[in-house]
């Protein structure tokens, strides 16, 4: 009996028990959809970092205090104070592989315009930060040199302050806020950038002069941060050791000593996230995949018993001239087809799934192509491995007890 034959009668015998059939694709049908949906929550996910990340500038670079050991204790690095003035002039004078710098000073607090307040976060920047940020003025402008040097009382405001304090009506340009007691002039409106993926609000902003919070809110002499902008993204790694010498020479630390300032780049960032979403797919997927073996058992399950149904059939095709190896490739094809039509199935739900559903869920979802050829070579190799025990019982079959069977 040639190949084709051979499908046509196992099609044939799917086809005459069409609930039992379905019931046994159904484990399969679950099983890959469940593997296509983790996987695309997890690329997409993946990739909505990135896309984030990319936002800020694949070659942005940001140097923070780093945590050293007093008294054999580690130091908070937000409690630390090495990052000085001294340190950006000497980076913004000797900088080559470095296009923008802007020291960061941070703090939290009420804005307050009339009646109307909201909390939010105050940063002292320079006029590059926007730059690096990739952040836009959509009215008004950026403060000016001469407001650093001045410690001017002025800042750059998000749309959600301005939503919050100024309603939908009332132009803000001009307006003064209260941060802190601190009257601040409203000179510019970032353009708006919504959440980003972690849930946080990025509109919910005030930028202002670094002198200004240095001197008049936060009251410190030191940066939380420096942030700069590699000239490209392929020379990041020579900016980290560029910028890593000049603030060793600037903190006169010798050449055992470790650090006392930490950089990191935007790539190593993005690096390090996409390292965590495979983990995290990766374990997921495992999860589901679960699904899919205990679907090949129901299928070995339902030939096994097919197998003992069919018993005189297959004693009779023995009887003549089917041999052992025929009657066992017939119920690997059954096997196969039951297995392969339900990875199909699988496939169209887990990818409508992932493309309707998930998105409205508020989950990102992103199907990798391969995905799809793994899945269906999976359900391949299912139906052959859990059909080979009952392909093998009928084959080893004896043509006479065989036909005798009741």
């Amino acid at each position: 009996m040639n190949i084709l034959n051979l499908i046509k009668v196992s099609l044939k015998a799917v086809a005459s028990n069409k609930m039992r059939s379905f019931l046994s694709m159904l484990g399969i049908i679950i099983g890959v959809a469940a593997v296509i949906i983790m996987m695309a929550i997890g690329q997409g996910s993946k990739e909505s970092i990135r896309s984030e990340l990319s936002t800020m500038g694949t070659n942005l670079l940001t140097i923070r205090p780093g945590a050293d050991m007093r008294g054999g204790v580690r130091q908070d690095p937000s409690s630390m104070q090495t990052l000085k003035m001294a340190d950006y002039e000497r980076i913004v004078r000797e900088k080559r592989f470095v296009t923008k710098v802007s020291p960061e000073v941070t703090a939290s607090g009420q804005a307050i315009y009339g009646n109307n307040n909201t909390n939010s976060s105050m940063y002292g920047e320079s006029i590059d930060y926007l730059e690096i940020r990739q952040w836009t003025i959509e009215e008004g402008e950026c403060f000016t040199e001469e407001d650093i040097k001045k410690a001017a009382k002025v800042c750059v405001v998000g749309a959600t302050i301005v939503k919050e304090l100024f309603g939908e009506t009332t132009d803000p340009i001009g307006k003064t806020i209260r941060f802190k007691s601190i009257p601040m002039r409203i000179v510019g409106v970032l353009k708006a950038k919504g959440y980003n993926s972690w849930g946080m609000d990025q509109d919910n902003v005030i930028i202002a002069p670094y002198t200004t919070v240095m001197k008049r809110i936060a009251a410190q002499t030191y940066f939380s941060s420096i942030v700069c902008s590699a000239v490209t993204e392929e020379l990041s790694d020579a900016a980290i050791e560029e910028l890593t010498q000049i603030l060793r020479d600037n903190h006169k630390l010798k050449d055992e000593a470790e650090d006392d300032f930490t950089i990191r780049s935007q790539a190593e960032m993005m690096e390090t996230m996409s390292s965590t979403m495979d983990t995290v797919t990766i374990i997921l997927v495992v999860a589901a995949a679960f699904s899919l073996l205990v679907a090949g058992i129901g299928i070995m399950n339902i030939m096994l018993v097919s197998v003992t149904e069919r018993t005189k059939e297959i004693g009779l095709r023995m009887a003549v001239g089917a041999t052992g190896p025929v009657i066992s490739l017939q119920f690997l094809i059954e096997s196969v087809l039951i297995s392969v039509t339900g990875g199909l199935l699988g496939i169209l739900v887990g990818c409508s799934a992932s493309e309707f559903v998930v998105p409205l869920m508020g989950m990102p979802s992103s199907v990798p192509a391969w995905s799809i050829y793994v899945s269906f070579f999976v359900c391949v190799i299912i139906g052959i491995l859990f059909g080979y025990i009952p392909a093998q019982k009928a084959a080893t079959m004896d043509p006479i007890e065989a036909i005798r069977h009741e």
